[in-house]
């Protein structure tokens, strides 16, 4: 490959140092694509001879057959999947082969191949993350209305529904997937033509080949194009956020599976045994998916600390780029796909959820906005006031609501029995109309809304 610049091959340490075809492989069908777009359009322009041209596509067809059948082989003298590709060729149609690298780097071929990969990734994610909203959205509407408690700290604080709990995943969801919309949109332009890094002198069309792979248009700078990965950042930053809120749903899932709450019963499917003690039911799916969000953010770092003091315009640090892209990818769309099954196929236990509601004193803010709404009392002031009530009834042992009208009129004159009309948790689910609150219709109005979106209506 290097020509009469060298006089001996590299030593076994730098051929091994130097491959990237164990992990760069994966691009074989970016790169089979990325080709037959610029030998066409070398046809096109007169720069390769139409029957040069049509010969190269065709062994381009043939080398992608013989991968998808067999797989990429690994030859580390070829380095990567460009050179591999490119040797098979030869071998396949001769000398011609030789014009498919006209008016092109392996710099310039690498960063388009990158993007279409790690635009199918993010396409990928975003079909994984629909599936998942669905689930959410499904399961919010069999629940809109099952009580279970609402916790900061998780303590309990106030009662909310199921199906509210399940339709802030969903919003947050939402969001992961627009994030991911918009590093598509910055990443879609193409980078072929670029060259090694200051373009080419040949009167090349990239408006053609940045169409042909449905690029928006070519990038606009030859060294910008070959040097930055901000693209595939942009990707594991979203994935990384992505992963963060995947992994705070199994957390709820693990809690929610523990015999302390008994709030769920997860699915076989996704749920392991113990070897020594036969009664467990390990969530260790969600365990996988909570410890998936540390690799996937470990390999953000790793990308950033690659490119972070990188001079323009390549250099070889960038062959490390492509790995915790892979691993992250690969972890997301696991995480994704279990957390999907497991929201489908989990049993709630909405009579365990509702028992739960009613402890911890989860109507005590209901009994302050009564005081506020009834007694035209200052909200401060309606805080203290229900405090003490709380504390009465602790001592005592007994809900807020079974504390005897008497003893609520002895912290305060002002109460009278209407109060007993807020302090249950049906009553203080349902008063929360506020748009996005947790009253059932409020959640059912935001699960038409998401059905829309989803077109499941």
């Amino acid at each position: 490959m290097w020509g009469g610049r060298f006089e001996g091959g590299p030593s076994a340490i730098m051929r091994e140092i130097n491959a990237s075809i164990p992990f760069d492989k994966a691009l074989w069908r970016q790169d089979i694509a990325a080709s037959k777009a610029h030998v066409a359009m070398l046809g096109a322009m007169g720069i390769v001879a139409d029957g040069d041209a049509i010969a190269i596509r065709d062994g381009l067809d043939a080398v992608a057959a013989e991968y998808a059948a067999s797989g990429v082989p690994e030859d580390w003298d070829l380095e990567d999947i460009h050179m591999t590709t490119e040797s098979r060729l030869a071998a396949l149609i001769g000398p011609v082969a030789g014009r498919l690298h006209t008016a092109r780097s392996r710099n310039d071929q690498v960063a388009t191949d990158f993007r279409l990969w790690v635009r199918d990734a993010i396409d990928e994610a975003d079909a994984g993350l629909e599936a998942l909203q669905k689930a959410l959205v499904t399961r919010a509407g069999e629940h809109a209305g099952s009580i279970m408690p609402g916790f900061t700290h998780l303590q309990t604080a106030q009662p909310v529904t199921l199906g509210h709990h399940l339709m802030a995943y969903y919003e947050m969801t939402a969001r992961d997937r627009s994030r991911f919309a918009d590093a598509r949109v910055r990443l879609n332009k193409c980078p072929l033509g670029a060259a090694a890094l200051a373009g080419t002198g040949f009167p090349i069309d990239r408006e053609m080949t940045a169409q042909a792979l449905g690029f928006a248009a070519p990038t606009a700078n030859s060294l910008d194009s070959v040097s930055d990965r901000d693209f595939a950042l942009d990707y594991l930053m979203a994935a990384s956020q992505c992963a963060l809120h995947l992994s705070r749903l199994a957390e709820e899932f693990i809690i929610w599976a523990s015999q302390p709450f008994g709030f769920v019963a997860l699915p076989d499917a996704l749920s392991t045994g113990s070897s020594i003690m036969p009664q467990k039911k390990n969530p260790d799916a969600a365990e996988l998916v909570r410890g998936h969000a540390g690799r996937i953010t470990g390999c953000l770092v790793a990308l950033m600390m690659t490119m972070k003091g990188l001079p323009l315009a390549y250099s070889k640090d960038m062959q490390d780029d492509k790995p915790p892209v892979f691993e992250a990818a690969g972890l997301l769309a696991l995480s994704i796909a279990a957390m999907t099954g497991m929201i489908a196929d989990t049993a709630f236990r909405t009579e365990r959820m509702r028992a739960a509601a009613e402890l911890g004193y989860a109507t005590a803010t209901d009994l302050a906005d009564w005081l506020v709404r009834e007694g035209d009392i200052p909200f401060r002031e309606a805080h203290h006031i229900t405090g003490a009530a709380v504390k009465l009834a602790e001592s005592r042992g007994v809900p807020l609501d079974q504390l005897p009208l008497a003893d609520l009129k002895s912290i305060d004159s002002r109460i009278d029995a209407r109060v007993f009309s807020a302090l249950s948790v049906e009553a203080s689910v349902a008063a929360r109309k506020s748009h996005g609150g947790t009253a059932p219709d409020q959640v059912r109005e935001r699960v038409a809304e998401a059905r829309a979106v989803l077109g499941l209506e």
